[in-house]
C-alpha cells in the first residue's frame, strides 16, 4: 500500500494546484471514504480510498508523460511566477497535461530539464541514493591552473558543508576564461556556482548537457520533445523502478 499526502494526490489528478488543493482541504470540501478531511498532512491510498471534492469523485490518474526541454537563460524553472517572468510552462504550450520539472536550473543557467507527471520517478531521480549523474559545461572567469582544478575535485568548504565530489574535465582555455565539464551526483542549490566562487573564479555560463541517460543533443534553446519509450525505460532502470 502506497500512502500519499492528500493535497499531492489532488494535484496529481489535476483537481487543482498543490496550493489550491490545500485550500480546498482547509475549507472542508474534501472527503475521504465519506469523512471530511481538514488536516493537510493526512495521507491516503489513491488506489483504494474514495476521494471526493464537493461531492464528486476525483478523476482517475492521467497517463504518465515525459518531456525533455532545453531551458534557455532568463526562464524560471517554475510553472508560474508572481512577478510575471517567463517560466518553463510558457514553453510547453502544446502540452495539455500538468507536468512539473524534475529538479531545477537557475534563471541564468540553461540546458536540459526533464518534466513529467510521474512523481515516483521524479523523487527517485533526485534522491542521492540513486546517484543520477548531472553533466554541465561551465565557463569560469580566468585561466584556471591545475592546482585550482584539483581543489574543485577534492572539495572546498561551503556554508552548508564541503562541496560535493565533482568529476572535472578541462575542455579548453582562452586568454581570459576556462571551459570545464563538470559531473556530479547531487542537486544542492547553486552548488557549482558557489564552489567556484569560493576559490575566486565566478561562473560566467552554465549549461546542463546530460541528466542520467538523457542528453540535450538535437534541441535548441526553448525547444522540447517527448521522451522515446526506450529513454523512459532507461530512466526507470536508473531509478530501480520495474517497467
Amino acid at each position: 500500500m502506497s500512502l500519499l499526502r492528500l493535497q499531492k494526490v489532488l494535484a496529481e489528478r489535476g483537481v487543482a494546484s498543490r496550493r489550491r488543493a490545500e485550500e480546498l482541504i482547509r475549507e472542508g470540501r474534501v472527503r475521504v471514504n465519506g469523512t471530511v478531511i481538514t488536516e493537510l498532512g493526512y495521507k491516503v491510498d489513491p488506489e483504494r480510498d474514495r476521494i471526493e471534492v464537493d461531492g464528486k469523485r476525483i478523476p482517475p490518474p492521467p497517463p504518465r508523460v515525459y518531456y525533455l526541454l532545453y531551458k534557455p537563460c532568463g526562464v524560471i524553472t517554475s510553472l508560474s511566477d508572481p512577478q510575471g517572468r517567463p517560466t518553463v510552462r510558457d514553453l510547453l504550450r502544446r502540452v495539455r497535461l500538468r507536468v512539473f520539472p524534475v529538479g531545477r536550473l537557475d534563471r541564468d543557467a540553461e540546458g536540459l530539464l526533464l518534466l513529467t507527471n510521474d512523481g515516483e520517478l521524479a523523487a527517485r531521480l533526485l534522491h542521492p541514493r540513486y546517484r543520477v549523474p548531472r553533466v554541465y559545461q561551465v565557463k569560469v572567469r580566468g585561466v584556471l591552473g591545475e592546482g585550482e582544478i584539483k581543489r574543485i575535485r577534492e572539495g572546498v568548504p561551503l556554508e552548508d558543508g564541503p562541496s560535493p565530489h565533482m568529476k572535472v574535465r578541462l575542455m579548453r582555455r582562452t586568454k581570459s576564461n576556462t571551459w570545464l565539464q563538470i559531473t556530479l551526483h547531487e542537486g544542492r542549490n547553486r552548488v557549482i556556482k558557489r564552489t567556484f566562487a569560493a576559490i575566486g573564479r565566478p561562473v560566467m555560463k552554465l549549461r546542463r548537457v546530460a541528466f542520467g541517460p538523457l542528453n540535450i543533443k538535437g534541441l535548441r534553446p526553448g525547444e522540447y520533445r517527448a521522451l522515446r519509450s526506450e529513454e523512459i525505460k532507461r530512466l526507470k532502470r536508473w531509478a530501480a523502478i520495474q517497467n
